[in-house]
């Protein structure tokens, strides 16, 4: 990690150059709102749109543009150099140095100015001096390059079932928030991507650029275990959803100037229609030490990314986190954005469901629980850039695993608005009713989730189920953990025997495509455990 020291005052032939420092400074209105209010689409997609009043969101000031004659008069200001801009904040993110900054004040428009500094800041922050620790980057990853399957990633989860049952991510936007996507396409486990024409745009933050193939390897991993497809090797979670690529990470440094591009990134996916955002990123400690996070900023409220990702669940957005990497550290718990409201936080356990020793712990400082859930972050299967398999560690990874499913689940119920589908995933966690700061709520089952929404009985990955449910042609029987065999048992409305079948894990399909439409019972039986039901044929 190269390490800035900022806040060194050099003497040269008598001259201070005075030190540069990063700051927001906050504008006090919006005077093009009514013309942009009466004009929606000059600021958002019709696909923006839609999402909205799908869930019967309204527009108001925060998705109106930052005006630009303000940004102008800050550009041209003297020694001040705007590095990114939030409509939702109505702010920009500016460097120069502490007098320059300060002189911004006497704008008749600005309404307030935040230094990044916590010596520095006069907006009622609390000052306080952070010890200068080496920076544990979140997005950090543990690479093995071991060959190995993704089969337990989506299995913990249940998340086969869904792609069994044709939910793959098909017609969900996913927006990869990441430091950089080199390789992704000429890698030919991404190559789906573009055959299927999945990838809809980004823009490159860092380098204020189009070029979003650049920058740090990380977003390409992590985009792998969502979207990559190799037969027998590797089956992102969400194979067929679109995708748009932002690079709001550099790699280079540690500064909050990647919070403010990760805020203006998400800007850009609210208005491009994404339905999903995966942040596989997060920040606790900078370079320079008076702008790093103590865990009392842990609050989801106090970070610029964290506001920020609480305005973007408001749009109507579903955004996933990653807990963080640093269980194991002398500051074990989660980061920013780990910690807004309502993201979806998920942490890391192994392939058997223990808990990683890395993942970031909760709670928030305000007590909530965090991480949300658990995905497989150590030992997951992902593609390198040459499009080889290798296994790594790192929330980094069970984020977007996780991510994935999202999109699946959000296809198989499109009804349901973000904050539904929020809970949904919490409660079908295994530790619900008994979270704690390690796991959270646990382990989600998102087959159950689906499930439940449906008003079936709830199913879990320790009981039989029956789907598609109502079927045209055939049905898949899903097998409880440590059963491999059964029977199932199909009756009329007369309650007589019609069908009898016995099963296997390689052999459990059932064709009804010969069958009158109609309500039939059926009933599963291996050994002790046994399951009964209703099923529908179109």
């Amino acid at each position: 990690m190269k390490q800035f020291l900022l806040g060194i005052i050099f003497i040269t032939l008598g001259v201070q150059v005075h030190a540069q420092e990063d700051a927001w400074v906050y504008f006090t209105d919006k005077p093009d709102a009514a013309y942009y209010m009466g004009n929606p689409l000059e600021m958002l997609s019709q696909k923006a749109l839609d999402r909205r009043a799908a869930q019967n969101i309204a527009l108001d000031e925060t998705d109106v543009p930052v005006n630009q004659g303000y940004i102008n008069t800050v550009t041209n200001a003297p020694g001040i150099t705007v590095m990114a801009r939030s409509k939702w904040l109505n702010a920009l993110h500016i460097r120069g140095t502490e007098s320059d900054i300060n002189a911004l004040a006497e704008l008749s428009f600005v309404e307030s100015i935040d230094f990044a500094s916590n010596n520095l800041s006069d907006t009622g922050k609390p000052a306080h001096v952070s010890q200068h620790n080496m920076v544990n980057k979140q997005l950090d990853i543990q690479a093995e390059y071991a060959y190995g399957g993704s089969a337990s990633q989506i299995q913990m989860l249940n998340g086969h079932l869904l792609h069994e049952a044709d939910f793959t991510g098909t017609g969900m936007t996913i927006a990869v928030l990441d430091a950089g996507f080199p390789d992704t396409d000429t890698s030919p486990a991404l190559q789906n991507l573009y055959d299927n024409n999945l990838v809809l745009g980004g823009y490159n933050y860092v380098a204020a650029s189009e070029n979003v193939y650049q920058g740090g390897s990380h977003g390409t991993l992590i985009l792998s275990t969502m979207a990559g497809y190799v037969e027998g090797e590797l089956v992102g979670t969400a194979p067929n959803a679109f995708y748009y690529f932002f690079v709001t990470e550099d790699v280079t440094s540690e500064n909050p100037v990647e919070e403010s591009y990760w805020v203006e990134a998400a800007e850009a996916a609210d208005s491009l229609g994404a339905d999903i955002i995966n942040t596989s990123l997060g920040y606790f400690e900078y370079d320079n030490p008076a702008y790093s996070h103590t865990y009392e900023d842990i609050d989801g409220q106090t970070a610029f990314i964290t506001r920020g990702a609480n305005i973007a669940f408001t749009k109507g957005m579903f955004l996933v986190t990653s807990a963080g990497n640093s269980g194991a550290t002398e500051n074990p718990h989660i980061g920013v954005p780990a910690d807004a409201f309502n993201t979806l936080t998920l942490g890391a356990v192994d392939s058997a469901e223990q808990y990683a020793l890395f993942s970031s712990i909760g709670p928030s400082f305000d007590g909530r629980v965090k991480p949300d859930v658990m995905a497989q972050g150590q030992g997951s299967t992902y593609a390198t850039l040459d499009g080889s398999i290798g296994t790594g560690n790192g929330t980094s990874f069970s984020s977007p695993i996780t991510a994935g499913l999202v999109a699946c689940l959000w296809q198989a119920l499109p009804g349901l608005t973000n904050a539904e589908l929020l809970q949904l995933i919490r409660q079908s966690a295994d530790r619900y009713n008994n979270p704690d700061e390690f796991y959270g709520y646990g382990i989600p089952d998102f087959w159950a989730a689906y499930q439940s929404a449906l008003g079936t009985a709830e199913v879990t990955k320790n009981a039989f189920s029956v789907y598609p449910n109502p079927a045209e042609a055939v049905v898949k029987i899903a097998f409880p953990k440590d059963i491999d065999s059964g029977i199932i048992m199909l009756y009329n409305s007369l309650g007589q025997l019609i069908f009898q079948k016995a099963i296997t894990l390689d052999n459990s399909y059932v064709s009804v495509e010969a069958l009158p439409t109609g309500i039939y019972s059926y009933a599963i039986e291996c050994g002790d455990k046994s399951v009964s039901g209703k099923l529908v044929k179109k």
